[in-house]
């Protein structure tokens, strides 16, 4: 087992943290594209960023492919910015196998997802997150999920589980904020929400951040929102979210990251190229996204003080991808 380059703090996993979708060209994985949509996400400010979560289409990239998109990423990061690889699959073993395979790299952790279809018990699910705990030194970052699983992961077991520091955060995309407020008030857990539509309220809740596939679009103006709740500017933050929000709910209107790469495509940082079973979005969809990405580029940029420099290198855009 490796030391972790980011030591277990649970404060170190607070901030806006984007899922990085994986790009495609004629099938392949796009490195070069991924590496300039990497750096210019930790240009605007993101927090950190999570390499082969559901956004990243990572079931349908073998272990050779993720490999090397971390590699890539870790890359372009160079420590300027956090890392988490995303572990999935319902096998508990194979998992603990991945992360031994990519433990000797600069990352800040791992982000564990429930195991998925066979629907354990809580017992079932300890278990499973311990024997991968098992098998790394690093951070594991819960992730609940059940809308894609099928089960949930209830506070009691978190409140297990989190006696354990290794356990740093939860990602809570269950949909509930009463289940986010519960995290949050009875676990000493970073709480990241996973449910972009409820970033806002959560935040304001006393959330501490987000891992958010919303913010590949105008990162900036969340960690705008972020700092502006920081600071206690509700009124400021409730105006920006609601530019944000029209947006957010379209890309969610059919199966995450289709609408997400339409987007992205549609300036100019990607192909929209997904690998089967997912599928381009449709027609009007795409026409909504369109007219909501117009609207949100209107919004002032937000640079952080501390960023400043490499925000106006974002400004230098790198060429168009060319279909």
């Amino acid at each position: 087992m490796s030391n972790s380059l980011f030591p277990v703090h649970r404060t170190a996993l607070h901030g806006i943290w984007v899922p990085l979708v994986t790009p495609f060209r004629d099938g392949e994985i796009d490195l070069p594209r991924l590496q300039i949509l990497a750096d210019g996400l930790i240009a605007q400010g993101v927090h950190g960023l999570v390499v082969c979560g559901t956004t990243g289409e990572a079931s349908q990239l073998d272990s050779d492919e993720q490999g090397a998109v971390l590699a890539a990423v870790l890359e372009t990061a160079r420590q300027r910015c956090p890392v988490l690889m995303g572990i999935g699959g319902s096998d508990t073993y194979a998992a603990a196998a991945r992360v031994m395979r990519f433990d000797d790299m600069e990352l800040a952790g791992y982000l564990v997802s429930a195991p998925s279809y066979v629907r354990p018990s809580q017992d079932g699910l300890l278990r499973h997150f311990e024997v991968i705990a098992d098998a790394t030194s690093r951070p594991i970052v819960l992730y609940n999920v059940p809308a894609r699983t099928g089960v949930n992961l209830e506070l009691a077991t978190v409140q297990r589980l989190a006696q354990r520091p290794q356990f740093g955060a939860i990602k809570e995309a269950g949909g509930s904020l009463a289940q986010m407020t519960d995290l949050i008030q009875q676990t000493p857990l970073a709480m990241l929400c996973g449910d972009d539509a409820l970033l806002f309220a959560a935040l304001c809740g006393g959330g501490h951040g987000a891992i958010s596939a919303a913010a590949h679009v105008r990162a900036d103006l969340y960690v705008q929102l972020y700092d502006l709740i920081r600071a206690q500017c509700l009124d400021q933050a409730r105006q920006l979210f609601q530019h944000l929000l029209p947006m957010i709910r379209l890309l969610f209107s059919e199966p995450n990251p289709a609408p997400l790469k339409a987007v992205l495509a549609m300036r100019g940082q990607l192909r929209e190229e997904l690998r089967l079973p997912m599928a381009p979005v449709g027609a009007a969809c795409r026409a909504k996204l369109a007219a909501a990405l117009e609207q949100l580029m209107l919004v002032p940029a937000y640079a952080p003080a501390s960023r400043q420099a490499p925000q106006r290198q974002l400004q230098q855009a790198p060429t168009a991808v060319q279909s």
